[in-house]
């Protein structure tokens, strides 16, 4: 009776190392493909920055992000300037044309 219960011990133990080992190599799969997938994606990244690069460089002569970012801002400049310009020009057309009417008028 007494080897019947170890028996029985031994054989639900078993039972639970292999469904345990189930589960491990079930994970071991999906982290295998996360893995796969993340390599995949980093190298599309990768990729996609190259041709970014590429593209900076045709365009702006440059690709470094610092480089970029202090061209941006000067052109950020000329447009508030050339905006500035522009909207004075504006004003004096109608300023102008305020002033031929009312001599229009007199």
């Amino acid at each position: 009776m007494k080897n019947q219960q170890n028996n029985a011990r031994e054989n639900g133990g078993d039972a639970a190392l292999e469904r345990e080992l189930a589960g491990l190599k079930a994970e071991y799969e999906r982290l295998r493909d996360e893995k796969v997938r993340a390599e995949q994606d980093l190298a599309n990244l990768k990729n996609q920055l190259a041709e970014l690069e590429q593209r900076a460089k045709a365009e702006y002569g440059m690709a470094d992000p610092e480089g970029l970012e202090k061209l941006l801002a000067e052109k950020r400049a000329e447009n508030e300037r050339l905006v500035t310009a522009y909207r004075e020009h504006i004003q004096g057309v109608k300023e102008g044309l305020d002033a031929v009417e009312k001599s229009f008028q007199e």
